[in-house]
């Protein structure tokens, strides 16, 4: 067994690009320097290359650079330098110096899970946590956005009704994949909420996650409820990890990791967001009512409320609030509003892939991959195919959605663009449609 100088584990949200970019630059480092290395890479396909204990105990130092969740507490003890993965490409020297000085930082098991609970933000604890949690959530979401929209979008090929047995359009094997399309996107929330959970708080983190999501699924909470509800889970696991450590690990760990985890976490997450989405519900219905009293007014203002509410969360409760009332007064006979609400929908993912097609060399492999999916996406109005460009950088990317979306709302609404025809691929995933213009 080869004796390393240093470590290292490398991950990005997509799991494609970023990850061996950060590794080769790792590598290419320790051999100008003279030293040796083993990266272990957490990729789309899984980890490649894991390290194994021995390698761990005759490393001099640790380097993490990662968006995601690497159990970094297998590496307690040593010297861990932590950074997100960018910083991995972009100057692979200055984490070599820290992770070899003298006065390196000594990891410690539950480092950052200790550092939320307590507030202590020194070394980037809590907002490390905060962000890798989120990417964890994201990396794992991305191939079921994916594998269920393009499923979705295909079925529509033989027809808008296609899925329909009621109507002439209506296709069985169209019905067949649009029907494993809508509940493979039925899975989005629970997944996203599960794997920030599990960043967080590991295996019980992970199943209490996935409850809580499919509570924030069936309430209608959408992608922010995802969000809000992995870091509820892996909260509460955590709690009461704090709460439980007087039972000796010896006689009780069995009950706890089986039992006492599971049992008592999906219990307080559940209530917890259970009791939230009551107000999330109430905001929608609000959101709601005004919007129905816009629906004469100006359509710059009109666009512009329309098209931020549909790019501000990506199918969560206030791009939801748009669609649900749009759907409420096109069954009043009003097509106007219903038609900015799709253009507004349809403008981020559309957007991207525009992007990345008249400028490839402004993006990474992957992100020229999931732009190019988003023509497809973004034509069957599914929003969620911007999530991964508007997680790299929120506070430029929504914004710039939200912009976006509102010139196309302004526009449509301009135009007096109708939506003639509306139908939801599913009753559990309504927001999937496809309108036509006239």
């Amino acid at each position: 067994m080869a004796n390393y100088d240093l470590i290292a584990a490398t991950g990005c949200a997509t799991g494609i690009a970023h990850t061996y970019m950060a590794e080769e630059a790792l590598e290419q480092e320790a051999k100008r320097r003279g030293l040796t290395i083993k990266v272990e890479t957490h990729g789309q396909t899984g980890v490649d290359d894991p390290l194994t204990q021995e390698e761990i105990d005759n490393a001099r130092a640790v380097i993490i650079a990662s968006d995601i969740d690497v159990d970094a507490d297998r590496f307690a003890g040593m010297p861990l330098i932590m950074v997100p993965v960018a910083a991995g490409i972009r100057d692979p020297g200055k984490l070599f110096d820290e992770a070899l000085a003298k006065d390196a930082p000594i990891y410690k098991a539950n480092q950052s899970a200790k550092a939320a609970a307590t507030g202590n933000t020194q070394g980037g604890g809590l907002g490390h946590l905060i962000y890798t949690s989120l990417m964890n959530g994201v990396s794992h979401m991305l191939p079921v956005v994916v594998a269920g929209g393009v499923l979705t979008a295909i079925s529509f090929f033989w027809g808008i009704y296609s899925a329909d047995p009621k109507s002439d359009q209506f296709n069985a094997f169209a019905a067949m994949l649009n029907s494993i399309g809508g509940t493979t996107m039925g899975l989005m929330v629970p997944v996203l909420c599960a794997y920030i959970g599990e960043a967080i708080a590991k295996r019980s983190g992970l199943i209490v996650g996935f409850a809580v999501g499919m509570i924030a699924l069936n309430g209608g909470t959408g992608f922010l409820g995802g969000i809000v509800g992995g870091y509820i889970a892996g909260a509460v696991v955590i709690l009461l990890q704090y709460l439980l450590k007087p039972l000796p690990d010896k006689e009780f760990r069995g009950l706890k990791a089986i039992f006492l985890y599971p049992v008592l976490g999906v219990f307080i997450a559940g209530v917890i967001m259970w009791v939230i989405t009551k107000p999330m519900a109430g905001i929608n219905t609000g959101m709601m009512s005004f919007l129905k009293g816009m629906q004469n007014s100006d359509p710059i203002i009109l666009g512009l409320i329309v098209g931020i509410m549909c790019a501000s969360d990506f199918g969560g409760p206030i791009n939801k609030a748009a669609y649900l009332t749009g759907t409420a007064l096109l069954a009043q006979g009003n097509t106007l509003f219903m038609a900015g609400v799709s253009a507004a929908c349809i403008a981020p993912p559309i957007a991207t892939g525009i992007a990345v097609l008249l400028n490839p060399k402004a993006y990474t492999k992957d992100d020229r991959s999931a732009g190019y999916v988003n023509f497809l996406l973004g034509s069957t109005h599914i929003t969620e195919g911007a999530i991964p460009f508007a997680a790299k950088n929120p506070l430029l990317n929504i914004p710039s959605f939200m912009l976006g979306s509102a010139i196309a709302s302004i526009l449509t609404y301009m135009s007096r663009i109708k939506c003639r025809h509306l139908t939801g691929a599913s009753s559990s995933c309504r927001w999937l449609t496809i309108p036509f213009y006239g």
